[in-house]
């Protein structure tokens, strides 16, 4: 398939040099450990530190891998005698008890880039190093594709209905990019799920299907649970779950002291277009297009990719029980700009829309739309691609 140079490599890079230990995480098959290969084969190694440029000074290890596993066995002495060296280990989750070990000897040899490791299940990710290797970790989050990594090599329609997996828009034909998706799918529900107690594939899998059909909406959770059969607190869990394996993107209400009747439930978004397309058994962009969810899909690109280019901003939704919306509110340092997202070449606010952004108040409003150029639309409104974003918001 290639390579294409990631969005996260410079400030990955930048982590290895200055903190002693590096955390990437992501869904599964978002790229993480091709990144970290690409790191190993030197292409990008020799902007970490000198002592770290060659593939020599570098140890990768697989947990998913037994024989990388057994190497484990004693981890105390293994791992000790790796001084000096970059030491990657994916799918940290499946080995929680590396995080004291990982802690002691970051403190022992007091260098930066001492370990990198990846996960692709932050509940279990997050809490264990928070524990341990609070002040020594930086943390990373490596996204499917986003729209500038592809922009050159793949169409909107195309990234539309295969999503940013790169096993997925990187596929020859979309008849192997809808089977990839649908076995990822599959496999998610049958065999990652199975890390976790209290939760059965199949009442996984139809929850997840109900969300895909109500993409981008507040979550309902007593009308989830009654049409699941099971407690609003279950469907609660499980959503959790969803969103802590990067599945679900959950996007909270913007808070605001204006005394404004809030809707105050979060909003979900499934993480991936491609994904929510093959939730919805919708094989192609014409397919996709003529489908209610059409909009919101749009909304989730955007959510997806403000996600990756912006790791640091605080990301929510404005609306009030009087109809004023917007779809996203993104706060960078101290700067708020309000995201309406229009899957329209001629794009049209409405009433809500205005009433949203003078409550807001914004520092400028973006109406996002699937095209190669935007163009000012009004004195503080701009119409821009989701190309032009990026740099609109830097």
């Amino acid at each position: 398939m290639g390579y294409y140079l990631r969005h996260i490599e410079a400030a990955l890079i930048e982590s290895l040099n200055h903190f002693p230990v590096t955390a990437v995480t992501g869904p599964r098959q978002c790229g993480k450990s091709t990144l970290v290969k690409q790191l190993i084969n030197g292409n990008m190694a020799k902007k970490v530190k000198k002592r770290r440029r060659s593939s020599a000074g570098i140890v990768y290890l697989d947990l998913e891998r037994p024989s990388d596993l057994r190497k484990l066995d004693n981890a105390e002495w293994f791992l000790g005698a790796q001084k000096g060296k970059l030491v990657c280990i994916d799918e940290i989750q499946r080995k929680p008890e590396l995080f004291p070990l990982i802690r002691s000897l970051v403190d022992e040899w007091d260098s930066p880039g001492s370990f990198l490791i990846l996960g692709s299940a932050s509940r279990d990710l997050l809490k264990q190093s928070s524990e341990s290797l609070a002040g020594r970790v930086s943390y990373k989050r490596l996204t499917p594709f986003l729209w500038s990594e592809l922009a050159e090599k793949r169409s909107m329609e195309h990234y539309f209905s295969a999503g940013g997996f790169p096993r997925s828009i990187l596929a020859p034909n979309r008849i192997v990019s809808y089977q990839w998706r649908e076995d990822f799918i599959a496999t998610f529900l049958e065999r990652d799920l199975l890390q976790w107690a209290g939760f059965t594939p199949m009442a996984m899998g139809r929850l997840w299907r109900m969300l895909a059909h109500v993409n981008g909406q507040t979550i309902n959770y007593s009308a989830l649970a009654s049409s699941l059969g099971i407690s609003s607190v279950s469907v609660k869990k499980y959503i959790d779950l969803l969103a802590s394996t990067y599945m679900v993107e959950l996007v909270p209400p913007w808070v605001s002291n204006q005394g404004k009747r809030l809707v105050k439930a979060p909003k979900a978004y499934i993480a991936d277009s491609g994904i929510t397309a093959a939730l919805l058994g919708l094989r192609s962009f014409e397919e996709l297009c003529g489908h209610p969810v059409f909009g919101s899909v749009w909304e989730q690109i955007v959510l997806i990719n403000l996600r990756g280019m912006f790791p640091g901003a605080e990301i929510s939704y404005y609306r009030t029980s009087n109809g004023a919306k917007i779809d996203f509110v993104v706060s960078i340092g101290r700067n708020i700009y309000a995201i309406e997202c229009k899957a329209s070449a001629s794009p049209v606010l409405t009433k809500g829309n205005y009433c949203a952004i003078d409550d807001i108040a914004p520092k400028q409003t973006l109406v996002v739309i699937p095209s190669k150029e935007g163009w000012p639309m009004k004195p503080g409104i701009d119409v821009v691609s989701l190309g032009e974003l990026g740099r609109k918001l830097r």
